[in-house]
């Protein structure tokens, strides 16, 4: 389990209260010297990377949250912007005794620690699990990010395949098994 200094942010990511207040950071912005990334600020001239994606929710997720879904999709590189509302799971095996967060989607269920990576800090679920994830829910916002994630990593769809038959006892395995064997077969254009 990752301690609370394992946490660390990186020198580009800026937060509310830690070393400039949130009047200094909106200055910054108006300035163009900052821009908001996730629940943070980074250089304008910063390339923006799954690290610098991630680190940003280091004060969302802290050392007990994981990003999974639409927020792991977007941490992977998946989607241009972050979702209104975080998605997010246990990523330890005791249960949490309080909702983090309004702002969260939050599932209760602890994420598999051989399904999490750690990226800039924090845990995220593995492009294959992330991909697996979408694919079950059939809405525009995770059927759109399923196609995006699978365009942008060749061979992942084989990968999340492979994951969701090694999970027997997941909620609509069957429609994401069909929907990732259409990626796979090219039926469906994983660009759109």
């Amino acid at each position: 389990m990752l301690g609370h200094t394992a946490l660390m942010a990186s020198p580009f990511l800026y937060f509310a209260g830690d070393r400039l207040s949130h009047a200094e950071l909106t200055a910054a912005c108006l300035d163009g010297d900052l821009v908001e990334l996730g629940e943070a600020y980074i250089p304008a001239d910063a390339v923006e990377t799954a690290a610098l994606r991630a680190g940003s929710l280091t004060a969302v997720l802290g050392d007990v949250l994981a990003a999974t879904h639409l927020t792991a999709a977007w941490i992977h590189g998946a989607l241009p912007a972050p979702p209104a509302r975080h998605t997010v799971q246990r990523a330890v095996p005791r249960r949490l005794h309080h909702v983090p967060d309004r702002r969260l989607v939050y599932r209760d269920l602890s994420v598999d620690p051989a399904d999490l990576e750690v990226i800039g800090g924090v845990r995220v679920t593995t492009p294959a699990r992330t991909l697996a994830d979408l694919s079950r829910i059939d809405d525009r916002d995770h059927v759109r990010a399923a196609r995006l994630l699978a365009g942008a990593c060749p061979g992942l769809v084989d990968h999340a395949i492979a994951w969701l038959n090694s999970h027997p006892r997941h909620p609509r395995k069957r429609a994401a098994l069909d929907a990732l064997r259409r990626f796979a077969d090219g039926q469906d254009d994983v660009t759109r």
